[in-house]
């Protein structure tokens, strides 16, 4: 069986898997669309839990930023993994407690305000279509590549899937449908990983593999990594590049960005008690440590491996460069996507593959005879291509490609889902129509889930950028807007509903236009980006990523400001804080 029927064998199983448990598992009351009735097991949680929260920017995205960033793209493994331990810890068990589960319920209730509650699913909305057009970017990768479809198409197959299983099955049948792909992605990232670790360096743990010595030699990976890279002009693997500022700011907004998405705290109210949401949290730590513990090995011999294939021999010797007639075959089939391309600048007919913005390397590429990089490989197909690269079995790579579906489709339906939730429950029925049936709400929120479905296919066809680009934006947004008045809401009785809206919309302006200014988001249409995307431009050398913790203290100091200049909250919004606080068991 060639690769191409495998691949359509190994997906098609799993979509297969994922419509039956969809129909199993369908929702027939608005308590299992939302929260899956409270019935789901902590174990099942936690593996949900971590499926929702891995999405395409963990799976797809961020080995391949480790892999030609290497140590500055670990802001991401910290500022992720430290958001999650930040909600778990401090937002989640209280907004359990609180018994509302949606973010805008809660903002509504503890300020006291409609108002604020409608801004609450403005920012919201915006933020999770934001993360949802990084994750139907993962899903047009994948399908444009390994079903060798058009990426409109794969779109299609795509939102086709999760209709059924999101507006069929709601959160219930979300929720066991991510046990199923986190399974299948958790599979999918750390077998080809094993195989790559066993090849260079004959150890099969890639966590250990990732500073063990290459096979027959006393070089480190690291080691090798940093001597060819910095031959070729480009930064040493292991030194970091970033200001000290921004990398902390980037890892500060992806944390708080973790902890204000609301997508992750529905998934605490799908257990019976709180302290199965605490015990499903610890359960979710675990299985996403599987997945971010071996991202950095990942990384860094999808590198070794790519630049050893096109740079066979010495570096600057006449035939040391790949010769582009005898490229490999995992070379011509993603260059039929776009997502890697070539041009002979010195028309000799190899591939060079250098840096060659470094002013330094000039002279030597010169010498060389090369006339400028030749190759360019988008950053999301490194852990597709991996075990292409590797020439891996064809099960694997087809495996691949079906994890990096999972991963894309389990955190859009989390997505999509709490945008349904947020029209129907929070819109319609908290404020529209207070005196809606639950049948017809169901209806309201499984249309809102359907047309929501169709914005982010849309949202697919042209995103903004990368996937965990897109994704740490959005991120940003989340610190900026929602992640403040939650945790001021539950730590800081004072804040009053003026305060809070005050600062949600300050936070999620102010960091919006910093974004669509420098990098283009949504209005791109209209020219966006208007400023070059510099250190020497950003402001207090902060990039658009970790712009989102300006966004925060400003969100923050707005809302201390104005709820101390205007009348304190009433006392019994006082008592509701004291309520959430006090720490019991169900």
């Amino acid at each position: 069986m060639d690769l191409k029927a495998l691949t359509y064998l190994v997906v098609g199983t799993t979509f297969v898997i994922y419509i039956a448990i969809a129909i199993w598992s369908r929702a027939a009351t608005t308590g299992e669309f939302y929260i899956a009735g409270k019935s789901v097991s902590p174990l099942a949680n936690g593996m949900a839990t971590a499926a929702d929260w891995m999405s395409a920017a963990s799976f797809i995205s961020m080995a391949g930023l480790i892999a030609f960033s290497g140590y500055d793209a670990s802001v991401y493994l910290m500022g992720w993994t430290g958001g999650y331990v930040l909600l778990a810890l401090f937002i989640a068990p209280y907004l359990r407690k609180f018994g509302k589960f949606t973010v805008p319920e809660f903002i509504g209730e503890r300020y006291y305000s409609k108002t604020a509650k409608i801004v609450a699913v403005l920012c919201l909305i915006f933020i999770s279509f934001t993360y949802v057009a990084g994750q139907m970017r993962g899903v047009g990768i994948v399908f444009s590549r390994f079903l060798e479809v058009d990426v409109s198409v794969g779109l299609l197959i795509g939102m086709s899937v999760v209709f059924v299983y999101a507006v069929l099955g709601g959160m219930k049948g979300i929720t066991y449908t991510q046990v199923a792909q986190y399974c299948v992605l958790i599979f999918a990232y750390t077998v080809p990983a094993i195989f790559i670790a066993l090849q260079i360096t004959d150890n099969p743990i890639p966590q250990l593999a990732f500073g063990g010595n290459i096979s027959g030699t006393e070089s480190g990976l690291l080691d090798k990594l940093d001597e060819i890279v910095t031959a070729l002009g480009f930064n040493a693997y292991t030194s970091g590049q970033k200001d000290t500022i921004d990398i902390f700011c980037i890892t500060l907004a992806l944390m708080v960005g973790t902890a204000g998405l609301p997508h992750v705290i529905v998934r605490f109210f799908t257990v019976p008690t709180v302290r199965d949401a605490r015990t499903s949290a610890g359960y979710a730590l675990l299985f996403i440590a599987v997945l971010y513990t071996t991202a950095p090995a990942v990384g860094s011999m999808a590198r070794y491996n790519l630049i050893n294939t096109v740079q066979p021999g010495a570096i600057g010797s006449t035939e040391g460069n790949l010769l582009y007639a005898s490229r490999p075959e995992w070379m011509i089939r993603w260059q039929q996507t776009g997502l890697v391309e070539f041009e002979d600048k010195n028309n000799d007919g190899r591939i060079q593959f250098y840096n060659d913005q470094n002013p330094d390397f000039a002279n030597n590429a010169t010498t060389y005879g090369w006339r400028g990089n030749e190759l360019k490989v988008d950053r999301d197909i490194m852990v597709l291509a991996n075990p292409e690269i590797a020439g891996l079995p064809d099960w694997v790579i087809a495996l691949v490609a079906a994890g990096g579906i999972a991963a894309a489709l389990s955190t859009a339906a989390g997505l999509l889902l709490v945008i349904s939730s947020s029209i129907s429950h929070d819109l319609v029925k908290g404020l529209i129509n207070p005196e809606i049936s639950e049948k017809n709400e169901l209806v309201v929120g499984r249309c809102a889930a359907a047309i929501a479905i169709l914005i982010a296919g849309y949202l697919g066809f042209d995103p903004p950028g990368w996937v965990a680009e897109v994704v740490a934006f959005a991120f940003g947004l989340a610190a900026a807007s929602l992640f403040p008045v939650i945790f001021l809401g539950i730590f800081y009785k004072r804040i009053n509903k003026y305060g809070a809206i005050s600062g949600m919309v300050t936070g999620l302006l102010f960091t919006y236009g910093y974004i669509e200014y420098f990098k283009g988001l949504f209005l791109k249409w209209m020219g966006s980006p208007w400023g070059e995307n510099v250190t020497s431009n950003w402001l207090f050398s902060i990039s658009p990523e970790g712009i989102g913790v300006i966004g925060m203290l400003l969100n923050i100091i707005v809302a201390v400001v104005v709820s101390h200049s205007t009348s304190k909250p009433p006392e019994k919004i006082y008592d509701l804080v004291d309520r959430i606080r006090v720490p019991r068991s169900n």
